[in-house]
């Protein structure tokens, strides 16, 4: 029988030490953008020598950026609404199949998260505009929810492999077809997995921005790719009064879904 490791107060406080070293290596680039919102300079500069809210009402009053605000947190739902019910069945498959087919299956699904971005920015460009679909809402929800499905299936593979099956054979010995089956009694077993993969895809959309740059234009660009040309033609302080708020809405997101596990 194994015996508990011993309670050695100085391992403690160095393993707690080192990780907060790790997290604030990991925050303190997102914070830093924090005060550089609220500067009243023309220029990115840290510290801030003034403090104004003007780059903050530069973007709420600017039409553009506000449009391409509403694309993407649309193209985000949209994306969740529809990468995480094909990730479900994907996942539903690779779980029934087994063998071979299962690990093809599983390999195609998560290949466009290998991929360079790049490289999947161009194929799908060509791609669509063989279809006519560059610079549509359509064209670059597509592009997201190519990105989005792997990370759905990576969330819900490990909770699907948990699953209990043999309720499902129950319920369809007493006559439940494959949909009643899978909303009755999988859905709400797999709710608190499927709200993260919800979460996690809704986030890859709103982070998306190589494959907008080659396939959104005009009214549907997505503002991580406003956020890059602004960057690329001249410094924007308003660059980060957006990334601020980009960051408050993830965390706000994330909370949510941390409180509705715990309830």
């Amino acid at each position: 029988m194994l015996e508990a490791y011993p309670d050695n107060r100085p391992a403690r406080i160095l393993l707690w030490s080192f990780c907060a070293l790790v997290m604030a290596f990991l925050m303190l680039p997102t914070l830093v953008v924090v005060p550089l919102s609220f500067s009243a300079s023309n220029l990115l500069e840290f510290p801030p020598r003034a403090y104004s809210l003007r780059w903050y009402e530069a973007f709420f009053g600017s039409a553009t950026w506000m449009a391409a605000l509403r694309t993407s947190l649309i193209l985000g739902t949209l994306t969740a609404m529809v990468a995480v019910p094909l990730g479900l069945l994907a996942c539903i498959s690779i779980n029934r199949l087994g063998g071979k087919a299962a690990a093809t299956i599983q390999a195609i699904l998560l290949t466009p998260s290998i991929v360079p971005g790049i490289l999947l920015a161009i194929g799908l460009f060509f791609v669509l505009a063989a279809q006519h679909l560059v610079g549509t809402l359509f064209g670059v929800l597509v592009g997201h929810v190519v990105l989005a499905i792997p990370v759905a299936c990576i969330v819900l593979l490990p909770a699907m492999a948990r699953f209990d099956w043999n309720q499902v054979q129950a319920a369809r010995s007493l006559g439940a077809d494959w949909a009643k089956a899978i909303g009755g009694i999988i859905v709400p077993q797999l709710q608190i997995s499927l709200l993260s993969a919800t979460l996690m895809a809704f986030l890859t959309s709103l982070d998306e921005s190589v494959i907008s740059i080659f396939v959104a234009s005009g009214r549907n660009s997505t503002l991580p790719k406003l956020m890059f040309l602004s960057l690329r033609d001249q410094i924007d302080p308003t660059i980060a009064a957006i990334s601020t708020l980009w960051t408050a809405i993830v965390v706000v997101a994330v909370l949510i879904v941390t409180l509705r596990q715990k309830s």
